[in-house]
Formats: structure tokens, C-alpha cells, sequence
């Protein structure tokens, strides 16, 4: 059998992809949110016997695409109100399918100097746009929690200079890590990778705003036993998963300057917010930071995984990943320029950054304002349309994201489960229940661009409908 195909077969592939993959994009809306979870048929409709001759470009594309449709929760739903996981805009995909067709290999500068150098552009883009001044550095990676993860072990690299030759066997002092007890538990699997374990994450807990409290904060950095223990870093969540909320950045960053510890910003969803004008002011402080991390794979409507590591500090990512080695290309050298491979986690790499590159080009950054200008707005909506409805606001975020409650049912265990399982079971909208202060809310996050009014209103009125039949049972 021929490895490749001929034009005119190629053709005939990429329209029936093409002609698929526009019916799925232009009809989304009528698909059930989410499959019904039966294990079985779902591992029996995966083809095994088939795999030893194959079946053709034709079948397999159809059982494919229709393993997708029918075993998948539709995150570019209008109605999928879930976690950050939103409808990729059409410059993304194509984006996708260009670097999968040239593929060019981004560990070496000489192989994809395009690619690298629009990489480059986007980080300093992105680096001004945080506040970040002069000399500033950062690198794509596949998500945010390998930007956290570099994050924690540039941090390390700045606090112990020997830290890449000796690791944690070279500590004089174990390295504490601090963060809000709603931050993202990628935080704590980064102590895992980097060796220092998860029991040196301190998580401080929240105010009643949801919010590291930096009093208690500062009150576990003044009883930290200095004979043992030594402050790594500190890190402030811009937009937590469950609540949406922004810790106090510029409260967390004077707490380390005092104390000469490494600040860092997860602002994976949150950082969509310096894109606007009227959201910008939410993250005041993140400018201050050593480092960021971003997901354009959330706010920016891009597939996955595509995320920014950026920091103030344009020598430490050397610091922690160089490395040399004879069978890489070395052009770059005459040009003074740094190699990829020396610069991040990853060696061999993708293009990431072509999704946000193109998807710029073909809406600018004043599309991007206006589309997260909508989804903010659209989360107001919710939280004014649920208050109509009796449910009460948990949560308190600019942010799209909402928990809400009914005051006359908090007590009951069985309240949001039941409702919940009643909502996914019929398959028209998706959200999740989140507890605030053990008190289980429903949560909806606005993750779509093209989530209205319309939806919203259905959502409300489904979740109304369930209430009232779970009073009369």
C-alpha cells in the first residue's frame, strides 16, 4: 500500500474532512452538550481487528468523526458553561492545519527562523501588554502547567544558583512555595516534577472576598523556621478555576519585594482581561511580577494547547535550560541568536504560537477586546437574570465566571447533585458544582464567543424548571 497519496486523492480527502468538519462547526449548537457515559459502548465503538490492515481513508474518517460527535462533551457549545474550554475561532484551526502540514521543527533557530521570530514578536507583544518593561523574556509552551512548572524551576535557578548541576540534593533549606488555597493544584504537581515535593506548597487560605488572605500570608512567612525552611515563591492567581477571582497583586508583590522572593502570576484565564480597556485594571500589580503564566487557549478562543511563559528577568530561562550539545545546528551562533531547545522544557517543538498569530491577523486586538468585552458582558447577564430568579450570587468577579446558589436549599446534600445529573442527563447545557466554604455551588463560566442572551435565558429557565420539580417531589 502507498504511504502517500496523489493530489487528486489528497483533494478528495481534505473535502471530505473539509465538508465534515464545517457541518460539526456550523451546526454545534444542535448537539447534546455531553455523551451518556457508558463505558462499554464506548470502548467496544473503538476499532482494534482494524487496525492491522486498515480501512481506508474514507471509513475512517467516518468513524472518527463520529466517534467525536457522539463521545464527547462539545466544548464549542453556546451552551457549554464549563471550565475554560472555549470554541476555537476559525484562524486557529487553519492555523493547526498549516503548522501540521509544513511541521517545521522549532528547537533549532536555523530550521524555523519564521516561526521562531514570530514566536519571539508575540512574547514581547505580550510582555507590554502585561507592563513588563525593557529587556523581557518568555517562551510557548503546551499549557499552563508547564508554564507553572517553569515557573517554579526558574525560581529555584534564581534563589540557588548550583540548582541546575546539584537539584534539590544541593538545598541547604527546603524551598516553601506559597499560594492561595483556590490556586490551580498545577501548582503542586510542578513541586512534584521539580523535586522539592508537594508538602512544601503552603496554601494560605482565602478572605470572604475568596482572595489570599496576605495577612495570614505574612503571618506564615514571619514563623517560618528559618533553621530548615527558606520562601521560594509566591504566587498570586489571576482568575481562579472555581470563583474567577484576582488575588491582590499588588499586596502579594510589595510581600515580596520585602522579603526577596520570587513573585509569580497565574493568570491563566484571568490574563485574557489586560486585553480590555474596561477589564485591564483588574490585574494592577501583575506588571510588578518576576514572572506570568497565560493560556491563549482560554480567553483567546485558540485550540489547545497554547500557552505563554513571560518573565521581567531576560536572563533566567538561560540560566535554567542551557545546555549544549554537538548534533544541534549551530548558525544561530554567528548570529548571536538563542536556540529554542536551550531556552525551555521543551527540545523538539511546534509551532504554537501560529494560532495566536494568525488569529491576530485576522481580528486584531481590537476583535479580541470587543470578544471578551461580550463574554464579560454576558456574564453580568447571568448573575442579573439569576438574581430575577431568586438564586443568589456565591462569587464576586469582573470575570464571566458565576456560582450561584438557593439560599433555601444550602443545607441540602442532595440538592445540587441531583439537579446537576438532571441538567447533564438531558444534554442542552453543561456546567459544573463547585463548593465555596464547603457549600457546594453551581458554577457557569461564559466560555464561548458566541454564547447570547438567548442562551443564557434557556440555561436560567432549564435550571428553574428543575428546582420546581425537585420541590414537588
Amino acid at each position: 500500500m502507498q504511504f502517500d497519496f496523489d493530489n487528486k486523492q489528497r483533494k478528495e480527502i481534505l473535502e471530505t474532512v473539509s465538508e465534515k468538519l464545517e457541518n460539526y462547526y456550523s451546526s454545534t449548537k444542535d448537539f447534546k452538550t455531553n455523551p451518556d457515559l457508558n463505558i462499554k459502548e464506548i470502548r467496544e465503538s473503538i476499532l482494534t481487528k482494524e487496525l492491522a490492515n486498515g480501512i481506508g481513508p474514507d471509513k475512517a474518517i467516518e468513524h472518527v468523526i463520529k466517534g467525536l460527535e457522539t463521545f464527547s462533551v462539545h466544548t464549542p457549545h453556546p451552551k457549554y458553561f464549563g471550565l475554560f474550554n472555549p470554541r476555537s475561532n476559525y484562524a486557529g484551526i487553519i492555523a493547526d492545519l498549516i503548522t501540521a502540514t509544513y511541521n517545521p521543527q522549532l528547537a533549532a533557530w536555523s530550521h524555523a527562523p519564521f516561526a521562531v521570530e514570530v514566536e519571539e514578536l508575540l512574547i514581547r507583544e505580550f510582555a507590554n501588554k502585561f507592563g513588563y518593561d525593557g529587556n523581557v523574556d518568555g517562551v510557548f509552551t503546551t499549557g499552563g502547567a508547564e508554564a507553572n512548572l517553569t515557573a517554579m524551576l526558574c525560581a529555584l535557578n534564581h534563589k540557588y544558583p548550583n540548582f541546575a548541576k546539584d537539584g534539590a540534593f544541593g538545598l541547604d533549606k527546603k524551598p516553601v512555595v506559597f499560594c492561595s488555597a483556590e490556586a490551580h493544584h498545577s501548582i503542586q504537581k510542578a513541586a512534584r516534577v521539580v523535586g522539592i515535593g508537594y508538602s512544601l506548597v503552603e496554601s494560605i487560605p482565602v478572605t470572604d472576598e475568596l482572595k489570599l488572605d496576605t495577612e495570614i500570608l505574612q503571618q506564615k512567612l514571619n514563623e517560618l523556621d528559618s533553621s530548615i525552611y527558606s520562601p521560594l515563591m509566591i504566587i498570586g492567581t489571576a482568575g481562579t478555576t472555581g470563583t474567577g477571582t484576582i488575588d491582590e497583586l499588588n499586596q502579594l508583590s510589595s510581600i515580596c519585594k520585602k522579603n526577596n522572593i520570587w513573585f509569580h502570576v497565574d493568570a491563566a484565564y484571568g490574563g485574557g482581561a489586560i486585553l480590555s480597556q474596561d477589564l485591564k485594571h483588574q490585574l494592577t500589580g501583575i506588571e510588578k511580577s518576576d514572572s506570568i503564566t497565560f493560556d491563549a487557549h482560554k480567553w483567546m478562543s485558540v485550540p489547545m494547547g497554547t500557552s505563554i511563559f513571560l518573565t521581567s528577568r531576560n536572563d533566567i530561562l538561560g540560566k535554567t535550560f542551557r545546555i549544549t550539545t554537538e548534533y544541534m545546528p549551530k548558525e544561530a551562533d554567528k548570529l548571536t541568536i538563542t536556540e529554542p531547545f536551550t531556552h525551555s522544557i521543551q527540545w523538539s517543538r511546534r509551532f504554537i504560537g501560529l494560532k495566536v498569530y494568525l488569529s491576530l491577523l485576522f481580528y486584531g486586538w481590537q476583535g479580541y477586546e470587543q470578544t471578551i468585552n461580550h463574554q464579560a458582558k454576558m456574564g453580568q447577564y447571568l448573575k442579573n437574570q439569576l438574581i430575577e430568579n431568586g438564586w443568589k450570587i456565591k462569587n464576586n468577579t469582573d470575570l464571566p465566571v458565576v456560582c450561584f446558589a438557593k439560599s433555601e436549599f444550602e443545607t441540602d446534600p442532595n440538592f445540587p447533585k441531583e439537579i446537576l445529573d438532571k441538567v447533564l442527563a438531558k444534554g442542552k447545557s453543561w456546567l459544573s458544582v463547585y463548593p465555596i466554604n464547603g457549600i457546594p455551588t453551581f458554577r457557569a463560566c461564559i466560555t464561548n464567543y458566541n454564547t447570547t442572551e438567548k442562551e443564557i435565558d434557556e440555561l436560567v429557565d432549564e435550571l428553574n424548571d428543575e428546582v420546581t420539580a425537585y420541590v414537588g417531589q
